[in-house]
């Protein structure tokens, strides 16, 4: 019996090591083939700029000015977050969407990932692409604080933003207060994720989206959702890394809050969690509509930041109002852009 069950170890312990070696090896190169296939069937929509040796894919359409710059939040979306909107947008201005170091087509950079990295990246980018100023930068969740660093570090080239349910700057801390123990203010990320951006190059994270889909809003556009999982296993890193900086990046946004005339348009989506995301994140209902009731207040204090604000709440929205009421977005651009055009008519 004994040596049954050693024969039994032995041969488990061969077939776990075999299998091991097989996906070190095997793994590797699926992935490299997967990710060739990827550059074939999806190719980067508007073109490849080299910003001190990386290339950042930005997509830029229609003409006019001030030229509107769409920032996504924390996400393996990159440029497609803003699908819904970007052309509609184009039709009365110059609108340019991309994706940052690391996310979809663009490459990966060293070193940080926060907010002020970002925003060094966007303004080469821009500056790369032959776009001009004035810009009116709309930013989604994480993407909110980011539009707020540019605004510090080059605010004479920013004429207006839009904040589409962007993070604030306060928000780790005011959770934390009313919520404690919940960490539903930070950007936490689930250990499988963060596993799966770690062996990325083995193949696990796409193998992972074969049989677990993205979770997406679902009113995103599946070609999106196609593209974005062709890519997920260069995306998930600079995700991670993102996430990781949250904080910083959310401190250095704080810095800077006087927007001063600059016309902005704050977007709050005011659609309650359902009873499955409340259990995931581990809330009762009262947990809900506590976070729901600051995450409204944040907002009013964002729009106080500029003397000519807008603070429209959408009830009918989650979190990613640009798929479930692009129109919403599009309006707030197009009164920021005509804002600015009256700004600019009036100065000349």
């Amino acid at each position: 019996m004994r040596k049954l069950l050693r024969i039994v170890v032995v041969g488990l312990g061969v077939a776990v090591t075999t299998a091991a070696v097989l996906f070190l090896v095997v793994g590797p190169i699926w992935e490299q083939y997967r990710r060739r296939q990827a550059a074939l069937e999806f190719p980067a929509p508007g073109k490849l700029v080299n910003i001190g040796g990386r290339l950042i894919q930005i997509d830029c359409r229609g003409t006019g000015s001030p030229t509107v710059v769409f920032e996504s939040g924390l996400d393996v979306v990159g440029s497609l977050s803003w699908t819904k909107v970007h052309a509609p947008v184009a039709q009365f201005t110059r609108a340019c969407a991309y994706s940052r170091a690391g996310i979809m087509w663009s490459d990966r950079k060293d070193g940080l990932h926060d907010g002020l990295a970002a925003a060094h990246d966007l303004h080469s980018t821009l500056e790369a692409a032959g776009e001009k100023g004035p810009f009116v930068l709309v930013g989604h969740s994480l993407g909110g604080p980011y539009i707020t660093i540019f605004t510090k570090h080059f605010g004479d080239e920013v004429a207006g933003l839009v904040y589409v349910d962007a993070s604030h700057p306060d928000q780790i801390k005011l959770f934390d207060a009313a919520l404690p123990g919940k960490h539903v203010g930070s950007a936490g990320l689930p250990t499988v994720v963060r596993v799966a951006a770690c062996l990325s190059w083995t193949g696990v994270a796409r193998f992972i989206s074969l049989f677990e889909p993205l979770d997406v809003n679902p009113n995103m556009p599946p070609e999106v959702v196609n593209t974005a999982e062709a890519f997920i296993s260069k995306s998930l890193g600079t995700v991670v890394s993102e996430a990781d900086a949250f904080s910083a990046t959310l401190d250095e946004a704080g810095q800077f809050r006087a927007l001063g005339s600059r016309p902005i348009v704050v977007l709050t989506a005011m659609k309650p969690p359902s009873e499955t995301e409340l259990e995931t994140a581990g809330l009762s209902k009262v947990d809900g509509e506590r976070m729901r009731s600051i995450w409204l207040a944040m907002h009013r204090d964002m729009a106080s930041w500029s003397s000519r604000s807008a603070h429209r709440v959408l009830d009918d929205a989650s979190h990613a109002i640009q798929f479930d009421r692009p129109d919403a977005v599009i309006a707030a651009v197009r009164e920021v852009v005509d804002s600015v055009r009256a700004d600019t008519h009036q100065h000349f």
